[in-house]
């Protein structure tokens, strides 16, 4: 199931996909248990984040956003078996990518994720949307004042009730100097996709968290309804950031998922 199998050999590869101001350092945790499991893992900056050196400011479409994503799938292997992780606002990225690579991707995994199915008239745009009545985002406006905001990032006093409430102090820390603002202009102007019968048979993973304080249980709820995965599965202690908070049992139920559907 590793990275030494032969070439024609099938491998599980896991594809982690981050949220809003994160990048491919949240995934630590997770990858260093998939890698000592003997999986293939490999994480992703979509552009602006992490060390992807474009600026926020500058992103105003979608597809932008996701080109690092879909230039990594484009590479992979047909023989590897991709399990696409997302989180967060990334889960709308991990819906575009399995419009995009339906045959290349075996299962793909919605952590408290944005999950809006395929023709629905659903906002994608429901997690990037919690808070904004609290103000709790800074905005920028790079085209000037008068217009609508180029990117946003949670303030400081904020991250670790909505980000990390049952995180590790150094996680919390860690996070602190990574975080960087995201393109909210292309996180907003998320297209709705059109219906995708072929897209629809891939199983498809939803992993709810019990103590989120970004994303409520109920809208966590909403979208299983709207869209009913093939497995669903609570993380009762996780904040938002179940890669911090409870990694081993994240990766237990990535392990649960993957055996059970045989891949």
């Amino acid at each position: 199931m590793g990275g030494d199998a032969g070439d024609d050999e099938p491998i599980i590869h896991f594809v982690l996909v981050h949220g809003a101001s994160h990048g491919a350092w949240c995934w630590y945790k997770l990858t260093t248990l998939l890698l000592s499991a003997g999986f293939k893992a490999t994480t992703v900056d979509l552009t602006s984040a992490g060390i992807n050196l474009t600026d926020a400011n500058t992103v105003f479409d979608f597809d932008h956003y996701n080109r690092p994503l879909f230039s990594l799938l484009s590479d992979i292997p047909h023989h590897h078996k991709i399990i696409l992780v997302g989180h967060s606002i990334g889960g709308a990225s991990v819906t575009e990518a399995l419009c995009k690579f339906t045959d290349k991707i075996s299962m793909t995994v919605y952590l408290v994720a944005d999950m809006v199915q395929p023709g629905s008239t659903s906002s994608p745009r429901s997690i990037m949307s919690v808070g904004e009545e609290e103000d709790i985002w800074e905005f920028t406006y790079g085209e000037g004042a008068d217009k609508p905001p180029t990117s946003a990032q949670m303030k400081e006093e904020y991250r670790r009730h909505y980000f990390y409430s049952q995180s590790p102090l150094e996680d919390v820390v860690l996070a602190s100097k990574l975080l960087r603002p995201c393109p909210v202009r292309a996180l907003r102007g998320i297209d709705q996709l059109p219906p995708n019968p072929e897209a629809e048979k891939v199983p498809r993973v939803y992993i709810k968290t019990g103590k989120d304080n970004l994303c409520d249980p109920i809208l966590q709820d909403r979208m299983v309804e709207k869209w009913p995965p093939s497995q669903l599965y609570t993380l009762e202690e996780s904040d938002h950031s179940a890669f911090f908070s409870v990694p081993t049992t994240l990766f237990t139920c990535l392990l649960r998922a993957i055996f059970s559907l045989q891949l």
